[in-house]
Protein backbone atom coordinates (compact mmCIF):
# COMPACT_ATOMS: atom_id res chain seq x y z
CA UNK A 1 0.00 0.00 0.00
CA UNK A 2 2.90 2.42 0.83
CA UNK A 3 3.07 3.11 -3.41
CA UNK A 4 -0.15 4.95 -3.09
CA UNK A 5 1.75 7.53 -2.05
CA UNK A 6 4.54 7.50 -4.99
CA UNK A 7 3.59 10.04 -8.41
CA UNK A 8 1.89 8.07 -10.98
CA UNK A 9 4.52 8.22 -13.18
CA UNK A 10 6.53 5.67 -10.93
CA UNK A 11 3.31 3.07 -10.37
CA UNK A 12 3.89 0.86 -13.90
CA UNK A 13 8.08 0.85 -12.22
CA UNK A 14 6.14 -0.35 -8.59
CA UNK A 15 4.44 -2.97 -10.18
CA UNK A 16 7.36 -4.08 -12.35
CA UNK A 17 9.51 -4.08 -9.29
CA UNK A 18 7.08 -6.24 -6.88
CA UNK A 19 6.50 -8.53 -9.45
CA UNK A 20 9.86 -9.28 -10.09
CA UNK A 21 12.09 -8.48 -7.11
CA UNK A 22 10.22 -6.96 -4.20
CA UNK A 23 10.45 -9.57 -2.13
CA UNK A 24 13.61 -11.77 -0.09
CA UNK A 25 11.53 -14.91 -1.00
CA UNK A 26 9.02 -16.27 -3.63
CA UNK A 27 6.02 -16.46 -3.24
CA UNK A 28 3.84 -20.20 -2.32
CA UNK A 29 4.57 -22.99 -0.44
CA UNK A 30 7.60 -24.96 -2.25
CA UNK A 31 9.21 -21.69 -2.75
CA UNK A 32 8.02 -20.13 -6.02
CA UNK A 33 4.66 -19.81 -7.65
CA UNK A 34 3.63 -22.70 -10.15
CA UNK A 35 3.74 -21.92 -14.02
CA UNK A 36 3.31 -23.31 -17.41
CA UNK A 37 3.98 -26.61 -18.44
CA UNK A 38 5.63 -27.41 -22.40
CA UNK A 39 6.54 -30.01 -24.01
CA UNK A 40 5.09 -33.50 -23.87
CA UNK A 41 7.03 -36.96 -22.20
CA UNK A 42 7.04 -39.11 -19.67
CA UNK A 43 10.03 -36.89 -18.10
CA UNK A 44 9.79 -33.88 -16.22
CA UNK A 45 12.51 -31.10 -15.90
CA UNK A 46 11.69 -28.79 -13.33
CA UNK A 47 13.18 -25.21 -14.29
CA UNK A 48 13.56 -21.99 -11.85
CA UNK A 49 12.93 -18.94 -13.25
CA UNK A 50 11.87 -14.85 -12.41
CA UNK A 51 8.68 -12.96 -14.51
CA UNK A 52 10.49 -12.75 -17.99
CA UNK A 53 13.08 -14.63 -18.38
CA UNK A 54 13.97 -18.11 -19.74
CA UNK A 55 9.91 -19.02 -20.46
CA UNK A 56 9.64 -15.74 -21.84
CA UNK A 57 12.61 -15.90 -24.01
CA UNK A 58 12.38 -19.26 -25.11
CA UNK A 59 8.71 -18.97 -26.12
CA UNK A 60 9.63 -16.12 -27.91
CA UNK A 61 12.49 -17.40 -29.88
CA UNK A 62 10.38 -20.79 -30.87
CA UNK A 63 12.46 -22.83 -28.51
CA UNK A 64 10.00 -24.63 -26.69
CA UNK A 65 8.67 -26.52 -30.28
CA UNK A 66 9.46 -29.81 -30.51
CA UNK A 67 9.92 -30.70 -26.47
CA UNK A 68 10.52 -34.70 -26.19
CA UNK A 69 10.13 -33.63 -22.45
CA UNK A 70 8.21 -31.68 -20.18
CA UNK A 71 8.98 -28.72 -18.72
CA UNK A 72 7.41 -27.44 -15.26
CA UNK A 73 7.98 -23.54 -14.34
CA UNK A 74 8.04 -22.29 -11.06
CA UNK A 75 8.62 -18.00 -10.59
CA UNK A 76 11.19 -16.87 -7.79
CA UNK A 77 11.19 -13.16 -7.53
CA UNK A 78 15.42 -13.49 -7.03
CA UNK A 79 18.14 -15.46 -7.07
CA UNK A 80 18.62 -16.05 -3.70
CA UNK A 81 15.28 -18.03 -3.47
CA UNK A 82 15.64 -19.79 -6.28
CA UNK A 83 18.73 -21.33 -5.56
CA UNK A 84 17.47 -22.37 -1.93
CA UNK A 85 14.79 -24.51 -4.45
CA UNK A 86 17.78 -26.24 -6.68
CA UNK A 87 19.71 -26.92 -3.13
CA UNK A 88 16.51 -28.59 -1.59
CA UNK A 89 16.21 -30.62 -4.81
CA UNK A 90 12.50 -28.01 -5.68
CA UNK A 91 13.54 -27.30 -8.95
CA UNK A 92 16.45 -29.22 -11.12
CA UNK A 93 18.02 -25.84 -12.63
CA UNK A 94 17.66 -22.39 -13.00
CA UNK A 95 19.14 -18.44 -14.48
CA UNK A 96 20.91 -16.34 -11.57
CA UNK A 97 23.11 -13.40 -11.90
CA UNK A 98 27.18 -13.67 -10.41
CA UNK A 99 26.65 -13.01 -7.13
CA UNK A 100 23.77 -15.59 -5.60
CA UNK A 101 25.84 -18.41 -6.56
CA UNK A 102 28.43 -17.22 -3.78
CA UNK A 103 26.33 -16.55 -1.13
CA UNK A 104 24.11 -20.01 -1.89
CA UNK A 105 27.97 -21.90 -2.19
CA UNK A 106 28.96 -20.17 1.30
CA UNK A 107 25.91 -21.57 2.66
CA UNK A 108 27.39 -25.18 1.82
CA UNK A 109 24.27 -25.32 -0.39
CA UNK A 110 24.18 -28.08 -2.84
CA UNK A 111 24.48 -26.57 -6.11
CA UNK A 112 26.55 -26.85 -9.55
CA UNK A 113 26.93 -24.44 -11.89
CA UNK A 114 26.40 -26.09 -15.61
CA UNK A 115 26.76 -22.60 -18.07
CA UNK A 116 27.19 -19.70 -18.28
CA UNK A 117 26.95 -15.90 -20.56
CA UNK A 118 28.85 -13.04 -20.59
CA UNK A 119 27.04 -9.81 -20.91
CA UNK A 120 27.99 -5.77 -21.05
CA UNK A 121 27.50 -4.68 -17.64
CA UNK A 122 26.36 -1.18 -18.46
CA UNK A 123 23.40 -1.83 -16.71
CA UNK A 124 24.94 -2.87 -13.60
CA UNK A 125 24.91 0.81 -11.81
CA UNK A 126 24.87 3.17 -9.52
CA UNK A 127 22.29 5.59 -9.21
CA UNK A 128 21.85 8.91 -7.67
CA UNK A 129 19.23 11.19 -8.18
CA UNK A 130 19.74 14.01 -11.18
CA UNK A 131 19.61 17.00 -8.12
CA UNK A 132 22.57 15.22 -6.56
CA UNK A 133 25.21 16.88 -5.80
CA UNK A 134 27.59 13.32 -6.30
CA UNK A 135 29.40 13.10 -9.16
CA UNK A 136 32.32 10.54 -8.19
CA UNK A 137 31.98 7.00 -6.56
CA UNK A 138 34.45 8.58 -3.84
CA UNK A 139 31.93 10.80 -2.95
CA UNK A 140 29.97 8.41 -1.07
CA UNK A 141 32.02 8.02 1.79
CA UNK A 142 29.86 8.57 4.84
CA UNK A 143 26.56 8.09 2.67
CA UNK A 144 23.54 5.66 2.41
CA UNK A 145 23.37 3.02 -0.33
CA UNK A 146 20.57 0.76 -1.03
CA UNK A 147 21.60 -2.78 -2.26
CA UNK A 148 19.83 -6.33 -2.63
CA UNK A 149 21.81 -8.17 -0.30
CA UNK A 150 23.72 -11.18 -2.21
CA UNK A 151 22.66 -9.90 -5.73
CA UNK A 152 25.33 -8.87 -8.56
CA UNK A 153 24.51 -5.23 -7.39
CA UNK A 154 26.10 -6.46 -4.26
CA UNK A 155 29.40 -7.03 -5.18
CA UNK A 156 28.98 -4.65 -7.79
CA UNK A 157 29.27 -2.19 -4.86
CA UNK A 158 32.26 -3.41 -3.12
CA UNK A 159 33.86 -3.27 -6.47
CA UNK A 160 33.03 0.10 -7.17
CA UNK A 161 33.99 1.12 -3.68
CA UNK A 162 37.01 -1.21 -3.55
CA UNK A 163 38.23 1.10 -7.06
CA UNK A 164 37.29 4.41 -5.33
CA UNK A 165 39.29 3.61 -1.81
CA UNK A 166 36.55 3.20 0.27
CA UNK A 167 34.95 0.23 1.96
CA UNK A 168 32.07 -0.78 3.17
CA UNK A 169 32.53 0.68 6.90
CA UNK A 170 32.96 3.75 4.61
CA UNK A 171 29.19 3.97 4.08
CA UNK A 172 25.77 2.58 5.11
CA UNK A 173 24.88 -0.06 3.33
CA UNK A 174 20.90 -0.60 3.52
CA UNK A 175 20.01 -4.03 2.39
CA UNK A 176 16.87 -3.50 0.38
CA UNK A 177 15.00 -5.23 -1.98
CA UNK A 178 14.27 -3.06 -5.70
CA UNK A 179 10.54 -2.15 -4.34
CA UNK A 180 11.30 -0.65 -1.21
CA UNK A 181 15.30 0.66 -2.28
CA UNK A 182 13.17 2.41 -5.27
CA UNK A 183 10.75 4.26 -2.42
CA UNK A 184 14.12 4.75 -0.36
CA UNK A 185 15.55 6.76 -3.55
CA UNK A 186 12.62 8.43 -4.59
CA UNK A 187 11.97 9.78 -1.35
CA UNK A 188 15.49 11.06 -0.35
CA UNK A 189 16.07 8.09 2.22
CA UNK A 190 19.21 6.75 0.82
CA UNK A 191 21.79 8.83 -1.37
CA UNK A 192 22.68 5.91 -4.25
CA UNK A 193 21.39 2.75 -5.28
CA UNK A 194 23.07 -0.42 -6.74
CA UNK A 195 20.80 -1.88 -9.27
CA UNK A 196 20.73 -3.74 -12.44
CA UNK A 197 18.88 -3.73 -15.31
CA UNK A 198 15.81 -3.69 -16.53
CA UNK A 199 15.16 -2.00 -13.32
CA UNK A 200 18.46 0.54 -14.12
CA UNK A 201 16.52 1.09 -17.33
CA UNK A 202 13.33 2.03 -15.94
CA UNK A 203 15.00 4.09 -13.03
CA UNK A 204 16.29 6.33 -15.61
CA UNK A 205 13.64 6.80 -17.69
CA UNK A 206 10.69 7.19 -14.46
CA UNK A 207 12.50 8.07 -11.07
CA UNK A 208 14.66 10.94 -11.79
CA UNK A 209 17.81 8.77 -11.91
CA UNK A 210 21.25 9.71 -13.64
CA UNK A 211 24.23 7.45 -13.77
CA UNK A 212 26.91 7.47 -10.96
CA UNK A 213 28.89 4.89 -12.38
CA UNK A 214 28.68 1.68 -14.38
CA UNK A 215 29.87 -2.15 -13.72
CA UNK A 216 31.54 -1.93 -17.00
CA UNK A 217 35.16 -3.05 -16.52
CA UNK A 218 34.18 -3.41 -12.49
CA UNK A 219 32.34 -6.59 -12.90
CA UNK A 220 32.57 -9.83 -14.62
CA UNK A 221 29.22 -9.50 -16.68
CA UNK A 222 28.66 -12.96 -16.34
CA UNK A 223 25.47 -15.09 -15.66
CA UNK A 224 24.59 -18.58 -14.67
CA UNK A 225 22.75 -21.55 -15.29
CA UNK A 226 22.87 -23.69 -11.79
CA UNK A 227 21.65 -27.03 -11.12
CA UNK A 228 20.50 -29.51 -8.50
CA UNK A 229 23.74 -32.30 -8.08
CA UNK A 230 20.90 -34.77 -8.16
CA UNK A 231 19.26 -33.93 -11.75
CA UNK A 232 22.88 -34.08 -12.97
CA UNK A 233 23.59 -37.41 -11.45
CA UNK A 234 20.62 -38.43 -13.26
CA UNK A 235 21.76 -39.49 -16.76
CA UNK A 236 18.27 -39.10 -18.58
CA UNK A 237 17.85 -35.92 -16.51
CA UNK A 238 21.02 -34.51 -17.77
CA UNK A 239 20.43 -35.64 -21.46
CA UNK A 240 17.59 -33.28 -21.31
CA UNK A 241 19.42 -30.55 -19.22
CA UNK A 242 21.69 -30.31 -22.00
CA UNK A 243 19.61 -29.93 -24.75
CA UNK A 244 17.70 -27.38 -22.54
CA UNK A 245 20.75 -25.44 -22.02
CA UNK A 246 21.25 -25.82 -25.69
CA UNK A 247 17.73 -23.80 -26.44
CA UNK A 248 18.90 -21.58 -24.37
CA UNK A 249 22.00 -20.55 -26.30
CA UNK A 250 19.98 -20.39 -29.28
CA UNK A 251 17.29 -18.16 -28.00
CA UNK A 252 19.83 -15.81 -26.84
CA UNK A 253 21.41 -15.49 -30.43
CA UNK A 254 17.15 -14.63 -31.39
CA UNK A 255 17.43 -12.29 -28.73
CA UNK A 256 20.61 -10.25 -30.52
CA UNK A 257 18.87 -10.26 -34.01
CA UNK A 258 14.99 -9.23 -33.13
CA UNK A 259 15.72 -6.89 -30.26
CA UNK A 260 12.71 -5.16 -31.03
CA UNK A 261 10.84 -8.45 -31.25
CA UNK A 262 12.14 -9.52 -27.77
CA UNK A 263 11.55 -5.84 -26.12
CA UNK A 264 7.98 -6.22 -27.14
CA UNK A 265 7.65 -9.72 -25.75
CA UNK A 266 9.76 -8.79 -22.38
CA UNK A 267 7.58 -5.47 -21.93
CA UNK A 268 4.26 -7.39 -22.08
CA UNK A 269 5.41 -10.54 -19.41
CA UNK A 270 6.81 -7.87 -17.08
CA UNK A 271 4.65 -4.48 -17.51
CA UNK A 272 7.25 -2.28 -18.40
CA UNK A 273 7.07 0.84 -21.07
CA UNK A 274 8.60 -0.83 -24.47
CA UNK A 275 11.10 1.94 -24.90
CA UNK A 276 12.24 0.82 -21.54
CA UNK A 277 12.96 -2.79 -22.26
CA UNK A 278 14.42 -2.05 -25.58
CA UNK A 279 16.62 0.20 -23.64
CA UNK A 280 17.89 -2.41 -21.44
CA UNK A 281 17.98 -5.28 -24.33
CA UNK A 282 20.66 -3.01 -26.18
CA UNK A 283 22.01 -1.78 -22.53
CA UNK A 284 22.75 -5.46 -21.41
CA UNK A 285 19.74 -8.03 -22.00
CA UNK A 286 20.78 -8.67 -25.81
CA UNK A 287 24.59 -8.34 -25.37
CA UNK A 288 24.89 -12.08 -23.46
CA UNK A 289 27.14 -14.56 -25.53
CA UNK A 290 27.25 -18.37 -24.25
CA UNK A 291 30.83 -19.15 -22.65
CA UNK A 292 32.54 -21.59 -21.22
CA UNK A 293 32.80 -22.32 -18.08
CA UNK A 294 36.81 -22.19 -17.64
CA UNK A 295 39.40 -21.22 -15.51
CA UNK A 296 39.14 -17.78 -16.31
CA UNK A 297 35.44 -17.70 -15.38
CA UNK A 298 35.85 -19.70 -12.11
CA UNK A 299 38.83 -17.59 -11.33
CA UNK A 300 36.63 -13.98 -11.95
CA UNK A 301 34.11 -15.70 -9.42
CA UNK A 302 36.59 -16.77 -6.46
CA UNK A 303 37.46 -13.36 -6.47
CA UNK A 304 34.28 -12.68 -5.72
CA UNK A 305 34.02 -14.88 -2.75
CA UNK A 306 37.36 -13.85 -1.57
CA UNK A 307 35.58 -9.50 -1.58
CA UNK A 308 32.74 -11.44 0.26
CA UNK A 309 34.90 -13.23 2.76
CA UNK A 310 37.44 -10.55 3.05
CA UNK A 311 34.50 -7.86 4.16
CA UNK A 312 33.01 -10.58 6.25
CA UNK A 313 29.73 -10.52 4.45
CA UNK A 314 29.89 -14.52 3.55
CA UNK A 315 30.36 -16.63 6.94
CA UNK A 316 33.25 -18.32 4.60
CA UNK A 317 35.88 -18.75 2.05
CA UNK A 318 36.06 -21.75 -0.32
CA UNK A 319 36.23 -23.23 -3.56
CA UNK A 320 34.67 -21.58 -6.32
CA UNK A 321 35.39 -24.69 -8.35
CA UNK A 322 33.74 -27.02 -6.64
CA UNK A 323 30.64 -25.79 -7.42
CA UNK A 324 31.35 -26.17 -10.99
CA UNK A 325 30.20 -28.74 -13.50
CA UNK A 326 31.89 -28.00 -17.00
CA UNK A 327 30.19 -30.75 -18.94
CA UNK A 328 28.22 -28.85 -21.18
CA UNK A 329 30.83 -26.33 -22.53
CA UNK A 330 31.19 -27.80 -25.32
CA UNK A 331 32.93 -26.51 -27.95
CA UNK A 332 31.75 -22.74 -26.54
CA UNK A 333 34.17 -19.77 -26.83
CA UNK A 334 36.03 -18.82 -23.57
CA UNK A 335 34.81 -16.51 -20.72
CA UNK A 336 36.15 -13.35 -21.73
CA UNK A 337 34.52 -13.59 -25.20
CA UNK A 338 33.82 -9.95 -25.58
CA UNK A 339 30.02 -9.65 -25.18
CA UNK A 340 27.97 -8.02 -28.57
CA UNK A 341 27.41 -4.32 -29.19
CA UNK A 342 23.96 -2.56 -30.66
CA UNK A 343 27.04 0.29 -31.11
CA UNK A 344 28.09 3.27 -29.68
CA UNK A 345 24.34 4.99 -27.98
CA UNK A 346 24.42 1.70 -25.95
Amino acid sequence: MRWLAAPALLLPLAALLAACGGASRADGAAGGTGGDIDGKGALTLNVGDQKGGSEAVLRAAGELDGLTYRIKWSTFTSGPPLLEAVSAGAVDVGGVGNTPPVFAAAAASKIKVVAGAHSRAEGDALLVRKDSPLTRTAQLKGKAIAVAQGSSAHYQLLAQLRKAGLSPKDVTLNYLQPADALAAFTRGKVDAWAIWDPYTSQALDQAGARVLATGQGVVNGLSFQVAAPAALGDAKKAAVLKDYIERLRRAQDWVYAHPDAWAKVWARETGMPRRVALDAVKRTRGTAVQVALDKAAIASEQRIVDAFARDGLIPRSFDFGEFVDPRFNRDLPPSGTAPRSYGKAH
